[in-house]
């Protein structure tokens, strides 16, 4: 408030009591009205209201020239109303001035609260629920999982899952980009769940959703959620001017909440998927306990190998490859066994694919090439040319770059003459064109290392290939062995063609398979060089192949 301001205040409250002072009878609630400014104007101290009140008196004492006893009386007791209603509306104002602050808290923790909450629900949304789709993500998917799963109050109850994968999501990232991938993802998710609605689709990661499928009344439920998701997906859709077609696979799992857990449903439906995936996407696959026990039981087989080549349960036995002019042994295949601590011996066929498909076939394939290396070495006749040691090769250990290092390491260390190992490669691996193992070959079989084709006559045949190869022999598959059993078998013409052809290539000739003294007589008539199979032994162990040589 200005100077100017205050005068004029203060002149203002003077004349108010001086008409007081006046009025009969003498009313003090002018004094207290002359107080409730002074408040509000705040003049909020004793010592400014002393002050004040000073000032309005002398301003009466002169306006009304007061002598007369009974008026200095008025004013005295208006001047005490000044002083009273001045504290009364001084506790007034503090009052009302705390319950506005009262008020203004009470407010502002209600609008902090507020907020939290806002806060709350936006950090859980975001904790929940994918970035980029905006559907329910892993978290949130587990937790709705866990919930139908721990409150079922009856065992009849069932549930069912939907895994699904779009196909071959990358080329569309390869081909447009990954905004253009991203657009696509998000249109495929949409429309996922729009296509399912009301149960609950989420997204796992990547390409890869699940929905959830609460009540199911038995698997034909579950199979037309999964139905409608593949044909949601199937129809094209235009993002940034590219037509994104997409197809997706499915795998599906419904059984009794009570015979199942989260981890328990989600790895079946995993597996599921992969049976979907590998039969050629596009499509679904249900769960099927026998084949997941199967496949399992495989898995467990795959990671125990690692363990049971450092604890050596693996064995080699070996079949002799026989002369069929004089039946001298000519040589004999290295065939390895696992002598497996829970399921007896295992044969190749048990665990020899698994090998292959995890790349455990190069350290296990590097132990039976030293292994029958170590043993091969100490081998000797009484007269004659000792034996030589066949050993397979997979088409992960061939393309290996160490490999001839290794074969030339492993020869120099055991002392075992280079002719006197063999190794043997499948028609198939070498009739792609690729070079490098071509090459590889080469090199082997400079070091005087014998090739050998295994199964000749099963893969593609390019006989041009086949006679710049550095191949020393053919071993002919047991199929058209086996056929040599009739009177007149046309694998019998068959084997004719491939022992000339071999023989005009300078190469000798194995027929696998050889059971009985018929084929082995019809195989002799017809010129083939050597036999293998149970008629001339039976895999066995080293001893039992050195008494037989010696």
């Amino acid at each position: 408030m200005t100077h100017a301001q205050l005068e004029a205040l203060l002149q203002r409250l003077t004349d108010q009591l001086a008409e007081a002072l006046r009025t009969e009878p003498l009313d003090l609630r002018a004094g207290h009205r002359v107080a409730s400014e002074l408040v509000a104007a705040h003049i909020a101290s004793a010592e400014a209201l002393g002050r004040t009140v000073e000032v309005i008196q002398l301003r009466l004492v002169r306006d009304l020239d007061l002598v007369a006893d009974d008026t200095a009386d008025r004013m005295a007791r208006l001047l005490a109303a000044i002083a009273t209603g001045y504290a009364r509306a001084l506790r007034d104002r503090t009052l009302d001035e705390q319950e506005a602050i009262r008020r203004a808290t009470l407010t502002a923790r209600a609008d902090a609260e507020r907020a939290l909450r806002a806060s709350e629900a936006r950090f859980r949304h975001q904790a929940t629920h994918d970035p980029l789709t905006d559907l329910p993500n892993r978290t949130l998917f587990a937790e709705r999982l866990a919930a139908v799963l721990d409150g079922s109050t009856s065992g009849v109850h069932r549930v069912g899952l939907c895994f699904l994968d779009i196909d071959r999501f990358k080329r569309i990232n390869d081909s447009y980009g990954h905004q253009i991938g991203d657009r696509a993802l998000v249109a495929a998710a949409h429309r996922l769940s729009r296509a399912v609605e009301p149960h609950l689709v989420a997204r796992l990661g990547g390409d890869a959703f699940v929905i959830l499928v609460e009540r199911s009344t038995g698997t034909g439920d579950v199979l037309a959620v999964a139905e409608s998701a593949l044909a949601a997906l199937a129809e094209p859709v235009l993002v940034g001017g590219h037509d994104c077609t997409v197809t997706a696979s499915v795998g599906i799992v419904e059984r009794r909440v009570a015979d199942t857990s989260p981890d328990d449903l989600m790895r079946a439906a995993g597996s599921t998927l992969h049976w979907a995936k590998t039969a050629g996407g596009a499509g679904w696959a249900m769960y099927d306990a026998e084949r997941d026990e199967r496949e399992q039981a495989r898995q467990a087989l795959s990671a125990a190998i690692p363990g049971g080549l450092e604890r050596g349960e693996f064995y080699l036995d070996y079949q002799p490859l026989t002369s069929l002019q004089d039946g001298s042994v000519l040589g004999v295949e290295a065939l390895v066994r696992w002598r497996h601590p829970q399921l007896g011996v295992l044969s190749p066929d048990s665990f020899i694919g698994l090998a292959e498909e995890t790349g455990l076939i190069v350290p296990l394939g590097a132990w039976v090439l030293a292994e029958a290396c170590r043993e091969a070495v100490g081998w000797s006749t009484a007269t004659g040319e000792p034996p030589y040691v066949s050993v397979n090769l997979a088409v992960r250990q061939l393309r290996r770059p160490g490999l001839v290092q290794e074969v030339r390491s492993l020869l120099r260390r055991t002392g075992l003459p280079p002719n006197r190992l063999q190794l043997e490669i499948t028609e198939s691996m070498m009739m792609g064109g690729a070079e490098e193992p071509v090459r590889t070959l080469r090199a082997l079989a400079d070091l005087g290392v014998r090739i050998a084709i295994d199964d000749f006559g099963t893969g593609y045949s390019n006989l041009a290939y086949l006679r710049d190869l550095p191949v020393t022999e053919l071993k002919v598959a047991g199929e058209f062995v086996r056929g040599l059993r009739a009177p007149e078998a046309a694998d019998e013409r068959i084997l004719a063609s491939l022992v000339s052809l071999a023989h005009a290539l300078d190469l000798t000739v194995t027929a696998e398979g050889v059971e009985t003294v018929g084929q082995a007589e019809r195989l002799r008539a017809i010129g083939c060089d050597a036999g293998q199979g149970w008629h001339f032994g039976r895999p066995a162990p080293a001893d039992h192949i050195l008494a037989r040589i010696r």
